[in-house]
């Protein structure tokens, strides 16, 4: 299965339609969160990218709430939100977890706790793809010298054993890979990634 991987478009439009563009050739498409810049361009940006018509998961980043994100995709008829949940397409599982994890300094963030983000962690099964905003702790998240991923999501990743895991949120690492125990993870960046699973 051919993916599209993308994360961190932040309202930036002409990379919203440059993802379109890409989707045509996968047959699927992976939005790891932040399509919104601060809760603002949400539903501008989620209209530029429901032109994708693959099948596409997409999960909240610490830009936008759950609830802001499955409004602004009720028209998207190819899309589904997942925030502790999932589905499966041509026989993959897929699961998501949106937000930041852990909790960022930033009061307008959408974020959840290491324990939250653990138990909302627990239905994943093994070998599928996990869909995050936010990345395994000491995997794909250097920023200012120090690893701001989650703990809670390198245990379920160590755990569970996804063949690939997908996230963004750390600027800083877009388009980085790193193996995680037997998983390929990808910080994908707004620019979108295409991999095989």
């Amino acid at each position: 299965m051919k993916l599209l991987l993308f994360s961190d478009v932040h309202c930036d439009l002409e990379r919203a339609r440059r993802l379109v563009h890409a989707s045509k050739d996968v047959d699927a498409a992976i939005g790891a969160g932040d399509f919104a810049s601060v809760h603002k361009g949400l539903d501008e940006t989620i209209d530029a990218l429901s032109a994708i018509t693959c099948p596409t998961i997409v999960v909240p980043g610490n830009n936008e709430t759950l609830d802001a994100l499955q409004n602004a995709c009720r028209g998207w008829s190819s899309c589904t939100v997942c925030h502790g949940s999932g589905l499966t397409i041509d026989g993959v599982p897929f699961f998501g977890l949106g937000g930041g994890i852990p909790p960022t300094p930033w009061e307008w963030s959408f974020d959840l706790s290491e324990a939250d983000a653990r138990h909302r962690l627990e239905p994943m099964t093994s070998n599928g793809v996990l869909v995050l905003h936010s990345p395994p702790l000491g995997h794909v998240d250097g920023g200012g010298n120090r690893h701001l991923g989650s703990q809670a999501i390198l245990d379920a990743v160590l755990t569970r054993g996804p063949k690939l895991a997908v996230c963004g949120h750390i600027h800083e690492c877009w388009g980085q890979e790193s193996i995680a125990g037997r998983t390929r993870v990808v910080n994908a960046g707004p620019d979108g990634v295409i991999v095989e699973v």
